[in-house]
């Protein structure tokens, strides 16, 4: 899927010929969208924003393009004429003007709303803060990440009603990064660590925003694709650090991929259930004590 700076990214090209353009044609290969996109031709763009791994695109009548990616979907801009990279049957949404034409290929959401549909849908109305936007809420995101303090860090980080934007990537690197185990629940983290893990994951996303390969590893003698990360994709190689192999665990209800390195991020040291003991004893210390009379 996706993660918050490839849709900036995406919101940035758009943006560039989109906006402030007129639709001279709108389409879709899809039987439920296509009178709805169709009616969009003689509209202007007013203007294309992300928002975490979410896309939106502003309409002059007020009309809300919204598209998520999902593990599927992708837009591609084309001059006029020029062919296409997929198959005109996966193309959900067409957006046409005299000089360009952006396509959005299987995407699984995709739907056109209201203003105040935008404020109720349910994907965008309990975001949390966007980490790519220009000064994010810091201080509201660690809020959410203490009152989800059950919940492993490597879940909390994915969890976009915490924090929008990081996916598996930068999940993975960030947690490497500040040596921090993946499987930890949120309330074995003091403070520092917490804002340490937010900042260092916008920090990451940042120095990607412009053209290039996502990468973490900024080293000037990293040419190739397998150089680019720390620990992401590199199970069973040596840790960059220490030499230990690379692991890969599936976390949380959708199974996600988590990469680490055991040794660096003291993985395993301790139990899921003591973990979680840990965590209760630092809500309420007071009761732990009584418990132990």
């Amino acid at each position: 899927m996706p993660e918050g700076d490839t849709i900036y990214r995406t919101a940035k090209t758009l943006r560039a010929v989109l906006e402030g353009r007129e639709l001279v044609r709108a389409s879709s290969a899809r039987t439920d969208l296509a009178s709805r996109i169709a009616a969009l031709a003689g509209r202007s763009i007013v203007s294309v924003e992300s928002r975490g791994k979410n896309l939106l695109i502003h309409f002059d009548d007020e009309t809300v393009l919204y598209t998520h990616m999902k593990m599927t979907g992708s837009w591609h801009v084309y001059r006029p004429g020029e062919v296409w990279r997929k198959p005109r049957r996966r193309a959900c949404c067409v957006l046409e003007t005299d000089a360009f034409v952006a396509v959005c290929f299987s995407a699984p959401m995709v739907e056109l709303l209201t203003p105040w549909q935008v404020k109720a849908h349910p994907a965008l109305r309990p975001l949390g803060p966007d980490l790519l936007a220009p000064e994010p809420d810091i201080d509201e995101i660690l809020t959410r990440l203490e009152a989800a303090d059950e919940l492993s860090i490597g879940e909390g980080l994915m969890t976009q009603k915490l924090l929008a934007g990081i996916g598996n990537v930068y999940k993975s690197e960030t947690l490497f990064l500040c040596r921090v185990d993946p499987f930890a629940v949120i309330a074995s983290l003091d403070d520092s660590q917490r804002e340490q893990l937010v900042r260092t994951a916008r920090a990451l996303m940042m120095a990607n925003l412009d053209s290039g390969p996502r990468r973490t590893r900024f080293e000037l003698s990293d040419r190739g694709r397998k150089q680019r990360h720390w620990v992401y994709g590199r199970r069973g190689r040596p840790c960059r650090r220490c030499g230990t192999r690379i692991q890969m665990r599936r976390q949380g209800l959708a199974g996600r991929s988590t990469y680490f390195c055991p040794r660096c991020q003291s993985v395993g040291r301790y139990s899921c259930a003591d973990r979680h003991a840990f965590a209760r004893m630092l809500r309420d210390p007071a009761r732990h004590l009584r418990g132990k009379r």
